[in-house]
Order: C-alpha cells, then sequence, then structure tokens
C-alpha cells in the first residue's frame, strides 16, 4: 500500500493530520481571521482549508497538494458541506505553484517538508501573501532533547528539529514575528497516535481477506511502539500565526518596525 493510503486510512478518524484538537483547530482558524482568501500548502485533505472557509463565509480558498486521493476526499467534503463554490484544489507540487499574491492567509501546517525546511517554507509561502496578510505555520520541534530510542523511532536526526526557543528564533531572523501560537498538549498528541494507529489497525480487522491487511496492521503496530517506548514526551508541535515584522509601508514606502 503506497504512503498516500495509508495516510488516508491513518487519518480516518482524525482528519486533521496534526496533533491538535478540533477545538484548538477552532481557535488558531478564527485568531488568523481573513475575509478575502485563504490558501493552504500541503492540505492533504483538505480539512484546514475546508475549516476556513466555514469560519470566513466571504472568502475564496485554494488549497494544493499532490496526492490525486486526498484532493478527491477533498472535493467530496466541499460540495458535502456546501462550500464547492468557493473552495477549489490544485494537484500540483507546492514548490511550483504560482499565484497572484493576494492571498490574505497562507497556511502550511505539518508540511513544511515539502519545501525543505521551516525557512524555505516562511519565503515560499510570503510570494503568496497579499500586504499585511497572515501565516499559520505548523511544524515539529524537540520537547526536550532525543535521545536514541527517540531517534530510531522517527527515522531522525538531532539536528532535524530545533527547540521550541530556536524554532521561533529562526521565525524571527526570517522577518516573521508570532502574534499568536498554539502548542500542541500532551492529550492532543495522545490522541492523535492512537487514532493513527488505531485507524490502521481497524481497517485491518474489517478487511482481513485484502492483501494488504498484514502489512497495514504492522505498520500500526510499528508506529505505535515507535511512540510509546520512543518519541512520546519529546516530540513536539507548533503552530504558530505570523505577521511580517519588516513589511514596507505600502501607501508611504517606508520599513514598518
Amino acid at each position: 500500500m503506497d504512503r498516500h493510503e495509508l495516510s488516508a486510512l491513518a487519518h480516518a478518524e482524525h482528519p486533521v493530520a496534526a496533533p491538535i484538537s478540533d477545538v484548538n483547530v477552532r481557535k488558531l482558524v478564527q485568531r488568523a481571521r481573513n475575509e478575502s482568501a485563504v490558501l493552504d500548502l500541503g492540505c492533504g485533505a483538505g480539512e484546514w482549508v475546508l475549516r476556513a472557509a466555514e469560519e470566513q463565509p466571504a472568502a475564496r480558498a485554494v488549497g494544493v497538494d499532490l496526492s490525486d486521493g486526498a484532493l478527491r476526499r477533498a472535493e467530496d467534503e466541499a460540495r458535502r458541506r456546501g462550500i464547492a463554490d468557493r473552495v477549489s484544489f490544485v494537484r500540483g507540487d507546492v514548490r511550483e505553484y504560482r499565484s497572484d499574491g493576494g492571498f490574505g492567509l497562507v497556511m502550511c501546517v505539518g508540511a513544511v517538508h515539502a519545501f525543505g525546511g521551516l525557512t524555505e517554507t516562511l519565503r515560499a509561502a510570503s510570494e503568496h501573501l497579499a500586504p499585511g496578510g497572515s501565516l499559520l505555520i505548523g511544524d515539529g520541534f524537540w520537547e526536550r532533547p532525543p535521545d536514541e530510542r527517540a531517534l530510531r523511532a522517527l527515522g531522525a536526526d538531532p539536528a532535524d528539529l530545533l527547540s521550541l526557543p530556536d524554532l521561533v528564533d529562526v521565525v524571527e531572523d526570517a522577518g516573521w514575528t508570532p502574534v499568536h501560537g498554539h502548542v500542541s498538549e500532551p492529550g492532543e498528541w495522545d490522541d492523535y497516535e492512537w487514532s493513527w494507529s488505531g485507524s490502521l489497525t481497524e481497517w485491518a480487522l474489517d478487511h482481513r481477506g485484502e492483501p494488504d491487511a498484514a502489512e497495514v496492521v504492522e505498520v500500526a503496530r510499528r508506529h505505535r511502539d515507535g511512540w510509546l517506548r520512543g518519541y512520546r514526551g519529546v516530540l513536539g508541535f507548533v503552530t504558530l500565526l505570523l505577521r511580517n515584522s519588516c513589511e514596507r509601508r505600502w501607501d508611504v514606502g517606508v520599513l514598518a518596525p
């Protein structure tokens, strides 16, 4: 089974593909209020962009992703929610997507790897942003220095992620400043991880005769074991609402502090 299909199954009961509760997703989208246009880079099945469109009845919204299956599900969900006239989805590499730069809110939650890292994501996302607009960026960080078990479970290197203070420094060095943020809580992580492995396991148990069933249940078992014995309490996730701290004042053409 390919990774896109596995991801779809794993997130069946947790469509927000990040360790964030529905309540906190709603708070973040409301705080990032934009009534004109919203762009989600690496939208997956579209939950963030759909919720942004629901919260902002006057806004148009666009999601970009490479997965055909995820985008089909996103389009179906937009029709089911009655907002398909305001939400569109583009299949393509987020690094190659081009726009007129008129989006008041650009989101990239849990997909900064698609650009090669946080700094590259900030640079690329800003190209789509209208003057005075905001970025909503979600990325992982080390809650505490990772040990070998955590690194092995994640297939990671210590240099792959930063501490939260260092991550914020990177954001500010790139010319952005946080105006709001949410650090995923242990309960949100637990709910996300149990849902991820549990959804795969349930699918495998309900489809025992499928050729992929044994593989899927093993993927779920390894993932759960890696979380419980490796990176639980080590891997963190933060979602930041950002404004450009050195954006030009477009009316007078000088740098704003």
